[in-house]
């Protein structure tokens, strides 16, 4: 295979990748990791990598169109932002020192802890702007977002929780070369009781300044090549544009189980290949 034809291929899959991150909130970079390194056989550290800018892509491309739209709620996303920012920079850091086989295997289990989280069922929508918990409702980050011609409001809740997961989901990011959108999304979903369209679309808003802060750690480090990073960058922010597009129509119920189907696939895959070594 010649390097035009590993760039077209590596496009077409990170074209994919770009559509499911934008439609679930995982922002892509959850996809292209085990894509590169399981199909391509992708240096892990260096797939990490292209992850990052290709996270960075997602962000750019589908959260304009969600802000757009009312469904991203960016108050919540700057605040949280700080503790994902902070937390991305120690996992980059950490992640220099870590086998890659470990990291294999950690990516892996945080695939299914992501893909079992996922709560059942949205909050009710309500006609008009709740209370909420009285940090949440002090910080006014309760919102509204458009469902059925009206405008559905929702609160916030358990905002330090919410805000300890966040950091945890940074240094995720880090560590593994991800937006961890997983990770937001369900912070978002299950400890402050985000609706969910409202989660993933929050979670495509911040995934790109999370990656940002990781993505310097791996370009000093050498770990971001310039010929794999750019189509991928160029696959998932095509796959994101057209992915932002379906989910404004798409019913939750369904991006549930796409949600969910596509983790436990990789999931498998990445413990499987790490505990036996091959990456």
């Amino acid at each position: 295979m010649n390097a035009a034809e590993f760039s077209a291929l590596v496009f077409a899959g990170s074209l994919g990748a770009g559509f499911l991150g934008s439609l679930t909130g995982l922002g892509g970079g959850i996809i292209i990791v085990p894509l590169l390194t399981l199909v391509f056989g992708v240096d892990m550290r260096y797939a990490m990598g292209a992850s990052l800018i290709s996270v960075i892509a997602t962000s750019s491309g589908a959260a304009s169109a969600y802000v757009r739209e009312g469904y991203s709620n960016v108050r919540i996303g700057l605040f949280l932002e700080m503790a994902t920012a902070s937390g991305a920079l120690m996992g980059a850091a950490a992640a220099m020192h870590v086998p890659t086989s470990a990291l294999a295997v950690i990516f892996g289990i945080t695939l299914l802890w992501s893909a079992f989280g996922a709560s059942a069922a949205d909050p009710a929508c309500q006609s008009e702007l709740p209370a909420g918990d009285s940090l949440g409702a002090w910080l006014r980050l309760n919102g509204s977002f458009p469902s059925n011609g009206a405008a559905c409001f929702y609160e916030a809740r358990r905002v330090p929780l919410g805000f300890a997961l966040m950091t945890a989901a940074g240094a995720l990011s880090g560590l593994l070369g991800i937006g961890s959108g997983a990770a937001k999304v369900l912070a978002m979903d299950r400890a402050m009781g985000l609706p969910f369209k409202v989660s993933t679309t929050t979670s495509n808003f911040m995934i790109g300044v999370t990656a940002a802060a990781s993505a310097g750690v791996y370009l000093v480090r050498g770990y971001i090549s310039p010929g794999l990073a750019m189509p991928v960058m160029l696959g998932v922010l095509a796959g994101a544009l057209a992915g932002s597009k379906f989910l404004l129509r798409a019913r939750v119920s369904i991006l549930r189980q796409v949600f969910r189907s596509v983790l436990l696939v990789l999931a498998a895959e990445m413990i499987w290949n790490g505990l036996s070594k091959r990456i």
